[in-house]
């Protein structure tokens, strides 16, 4: 429920909590929140046992929608498009067309070198005219 709430958020709550009901309600206020949501927190783990108990192994094909559904709630668009259109290749969207190199064998034939050009020669290829 809270799982977002970071340290930062916290002590802002706190410094507003300090500001709206002062420092002499505050600590009551906190030990009540708290309570409640211990309270809540042991109503819905009874709840989630009852069922599981009333429904027996029909709950877990119960759960197993509600699980897709929460990888589908993370999910963005493109995500989803990868996943479902292109099998988790993304690669044609990222643009990376480049493929993979092969490590060359050290008994792989080395290409031949050309000379380095003299400076101020051009090359003339005859084939590229």
């Amino acid at each position: 429920m809270f799982a977002n709430v970071g340290w930062g958020e916290m002590l802002i709550l706190v410094i507003a909590g300090l500001v709206i009901l002062g420092p002499e309600r505050l600590p009551g206020a906190i030990r009540w929140t708290a309570g409640t949501v211990k309270q809540a927190r042991e109503y819905l783990t009874g709840a989630t046992s009852q069922l599981r108990e009333d429904l027996g192994p029909e709950f877990d094909d119960l759960r197993a929608p509600l699980s897709e559904l929460q990888k589908l709630r993370g999910m963005t668009p493109r995500a989803a498009l990868t996943k479902h259109l292109l099998d988790g290749d993304d690669s044609f969207l990222t643009g990376n067309f480049d493929k993979p190199v092969k490590p060359v064998s050290p008994d792989a034939p080395k290409p031949v070198e050309q000379p380095p050009a003299e400076p101020g020669v051009t090359k003339f290829d005859s084939d590229a005219t």
